[in-house]
């Protein structure tokens, strides 16, 4: 099982996890483009977004926001319906 109580840390002495803020791969220079669109033949940006499966990455690993990340499913869905991406990865 786990140590008891008595054997950890008091919550002073522990240090803190760091987060690291990650960047959006949508946003153009920084900037978040409004309205918020991805065009569903920038291949390079979706192929950053899926893994090697062809399944679309969450939004934690990503570092995408809840908007740019619904944008990003849009258009990599548009994509293979064009088929320009595959539905199965290799």
């Amino acid at each position: 099982m786990g140590k008891p109580s008595s054997f950890r840390k008091p919550a002073s002495k522990r240090k803190a996890a760091k987060k690291i803020k990650k960047k959006d791969p949508v946003f153009v220079d920084g900037e978040r483009p409004r309205p918020m669109f991805v065009d569903y033949k920038n291949l390079d940006l979706l192929n950053k977004i899926t893994n090697r499966h062809g399944r679309i990455v969450g939004r934690r690993k990503t570092g995408c926001t809840a908007a740019s990340q619904h944008a990003v499913t849009t258009a990599i869905k548009r994509a293979r319906f064009m088929a320009l991406m595959p539905y199965v990865g290799d």
